[in-house]
């Protein structure tokens, strides 16, 4: 993992973390998606709920290649990474990574958190055998397209529409990006 002296790292996630991965999503949805995901979606996120969901893989991962990375600050948890074999129809999961989730608390942006997680995310995934990383981006989370471009991510042309319980739809594209030693 990384490590940038005592007040900020990433490390692989413990069960102990899981309730602030939670708090952190939470946090974190309800600023980054409040325009583009329903706002019922984003009243009835429980933080307790989604620990519990991430207490359980992290405490049993569908494989030995799926991680939960935490970034802190000091000892609080202030962002989170998933990442494991990608399950798109056209990806070979033995070569192609997908990175599940980024977030960062919206308190603690633009403090290299985000960064430090995108870098041991490609360690990790490099380490784990895989060549190239992909995710989902909602199509109106410029922020998050624009770090992950300025880090030589690229759109690859795939996009899908997810549904919600109330007929709505969220456009995501998929961007990507190879793993080779640079």
């Amino acid at each position: 993992m990384s490590e940038t002296g005592a007040d900020h790292s990433v490390r692989v996630a413990w069960v102990a973390d899981a309730d602030a991965i939670g708090a952190v999503q939470a946090r974190t949805w309800r600023t980054v998606y409040a325009a583009g995901l329903p706002a019922q979606v984003l009243a009835e996120l429980d933080p307790q709920a989604l620990g519990q969901s991430w207490a359980a893989a992290i405490r049993r991962p569908p494989s030995a290649r799926h991680r939960v990375l935490v970034a802190l600050e000091r000892n609080v948890v202030v962002g989170f990474a998933a990442v494991g074999p990608s399950e798109d129809p056209d990806a070979d999961p033995s070569t192609d990574a997908e990175l599940a989730a980024l977030l960062v608390d919206p308190e603690h942006l633009g403090l290299g958190h985000g960064s430090r997680l995108l870098a041991a995310v490609a360690d990790t995934s490099r380490a784990d055998g895989f060549a190239r990383l992909t995710t989902w981006v909602l199509g109106g989370d410029d922020a998050l397209r624009a770090f992950l471009e300025s880090a030589g991510w690229a759109a690859d042309g795939a996009h899908r529409e997810l549904g919600a319980d109330d007929d709505s739809t969220a456009r995501q594209v998929r961007l990507h990006t190879t793993l080779e030693e640079q």
